[in-house]
């Protein structure tokens, strides 16, 4: 199995991303900010200067976790569509394929429809579109989700467990519904209080999910683990604080926290990482 990481979470400069990468022994990156700017935010200078760093360092980004989609659909989509085809470019900058995607803060199907169809024909060739079930967007339970991954099935799942905890969902009966279209996993786990806990300390089944995912041939984790406030949660949780169970001194603390869970994880399950 191999470990990828939302780096953001441990340090907002991408020196401490990298210390905290190399430290824990990950060597691929989902990128989602760096020195407090978003990712679609990021100039096309800084791009090239990022994969040269991370490149040096042995570091690879497995995918871009942008935010597109995690809009309404009527909010200037024609802005939100130039943003995308920009990520794309910088997907190909960075050497990778993949870029996390969402499905819109709409119940309107047709409205939703509309945008990711824009979406999948602005997709170069190479891109794989990974849509992630998220709290409050058209695909945050599994009933959704089929439904896009059947209208688009060039959209893969990427498959979140706290999201759909926190949205009230089954992850065993999201997973055997979502299984067949998932490319790789987001490791967050939550309590039933929607509180977001280390891996395999909530609900999320997270052990069971991992080993499932593992059998199906699955072979990336990204860990997500949300245990500490940093630069830029609260506009991923559209302004709501973080709520924490346990209280660490720094969020190189907390990432590495959420690490060893995961490690704990895969070493009762007997996966090598």
């Amino acid at each position: 199995m191999k470990l990828c990481a939302f780096a953001d979470e441990a340090s907002v400069d991408l020196n401490g991303q990298i210390e905290a990468l190399k430290r824990n022994n990950i060597s691929l990156l989902e990128i989602r900010g760096v020195d407090g700017e978003n990712v679609k935010d990021i100039s096309y200078d800084k791009i090239k200067e990022i994969h040269t760093r991370l490149e040096g360092n042995g570091i690879n980004v497995w995918s871009i976790g942008s935010p597109v989609g995690k809009n309404k659909t009527d909010d200037n989509f024609e802005k939100q569509l130039d943003t995308y085809k920009r990520i794309c470019e910088y997907a190909s900058m960075l050497g990778c394929q993949r870029i996390r995607m969402f499905s819109f803060f709409s119940k309107n199907e047709e409205d939703v429809f509309n945008c990711l169809d824009k979406l999948c024909k602005a997709t170069p060739d190479g891109i794989i579109m990974c849509h992630e079930n998220e709290k409050g967007i058209f695909g945050d339970d599994y009933e959704s989700c089929l439904k896009i991954h059947k209208t688009f099935p060039q959209i893969k799942a990427v498959f979140d467990p706290a999201n759909y905890v926190q949205c009230d969902v089954d992850t065993l009966k999201a997973w055997e519904q979502i299984s067949p279209y998932v490319d790789y996993m987001h490791v967050k786990d939550a309590l039933k209080d929607k509180r977001v806990v280390r891996a395999g300390y909530g609900i999320g089944n997270l052990e069971k999910i991992i080993s499932m995912y593992a059998k199906n041939g699955g072979n990336v984790l990204t860990l997500e683990p949300h245990l500490m406030e940093f630069c830029g949660l609260k506009d991923l949780e559209n302004g709501e604080s973080l709520s924490q169970i346990q209280v660490y001194n720094s969020t190189d603390e907390a990432f590495d926290a959420g690490v060893n869970a995961l490690k704990d994880i895969l070493n009762k399950l007997s996966l090598e990482y």
